[in-house]
């Protein structure tokens, strides 16, 4: 977790949620794969002195993580997750959470459930929304890899947590949601260090999402209409997942 997601609110949305930060006016996307670009929020270089507004920029990056000491990215895993519980030490991630934490913008997240293969039931995807609908902050990670030419890429990952009562009958990992009021906590990396930020990466409420079932369309990325999140009828309901799967930073939705 998490492998898809979608961001579908507005520009003026986003600007309002971000506290006025600048960005272009973007369609509305609805299948977000690993690799793709996407938007997101980084603390800014200063504004103008009397500025009401926070201090925010808005850019877009390879959803992706490739730290900086890597030599080629061909040979390196896919990171587009990072478990916030060894982040703070684990080589791909430590500089990253000490200098360039950032804020992911998202609609919400799709997640399938596994049941075991004893049961004889099929894998059913679930879109998983905000309750109150509007857009959430993922807790997000940076790196600019630098290739022998000198060209860069911004690439980033999702830092995740366990899972909440209300998604753990899906999946035992959910992203980090961080709330406005800690938005700029979270991006000081010039005062706040990764261990007094660590208190935000845990799971957010457990009636903050709703999950619906959706059908198996969102597994083609090719598919990024807005019938990706039509409800379907499940047979069965969610049973608490027997046991944990491990999220080591790579694909988990597929």
């Amino acid at each position: 977790m998490c492998g898809r997601f979608a961001l579908t609110s507005s520009s003026a949305d986003l600007r309002e949620f971000f506290s006025g930060v600048d960005l272009d006016e973007f369609p509305a996307r609805y299948n977000i794969a690993p690799t793709q670009p996407i938007l997101v929020v980084i603390a800014g270089e200063g504004r103008e002195q009397g500025s009401n507004q926070a201090d925010r920029r808005a850019v877009l990056v390879r959803w992706g993580l490739t730290p900086a000491w890597v030599k080629d990215p061909r040979d390196f895993p896919l990171l587009i997750n990072a478990r916030s519980e060894t982040a703070i030490g684990k080589a791909s991630f430590r500089a990253a959470m000490r200098h360039r934490r950032i804020l992911i913008p998202a609609s919400g997240f799709y997640e399938w459930h596994r049941p075991s293969k004893e049961s004889g039931e099929r894998p059913q995807a679930y879109w998983i929304r905000p309750r109150q609908g509007g857009v959430v902050a993922f807790a997000g990670l940076m790196e600019t890899w630098s290739s022998a030419d000198g060209s860069e890429v911004d690439t980033g990952a999702i830092l995740t947590t366990a899972a909440n009562s209300g998604i753990s009958a899906i999946h035992d990992r959910m992203p980090v949601i961080i709330k406005p009021e800690d938005f700029s906590r979270w991006l000081d990396c010039r005062t706040q260090e990764p261990r007094e930020v660590a208190d935000l990466m845990r799971p957010v409420q457990d009636d903050f999402f709703e999950a619906v079932p959706v059908s198996d369309k969102v597994n083609k990325v090719a598919n990024m209409g807005p019938d990706l999140q039509q409800p379907v009828v499940v047979e069965k309901p969610l049973k608490a997942p027997e046991k944990q799967r491990p999220d080591d930073g790579q694909l988990s939705f597929f």
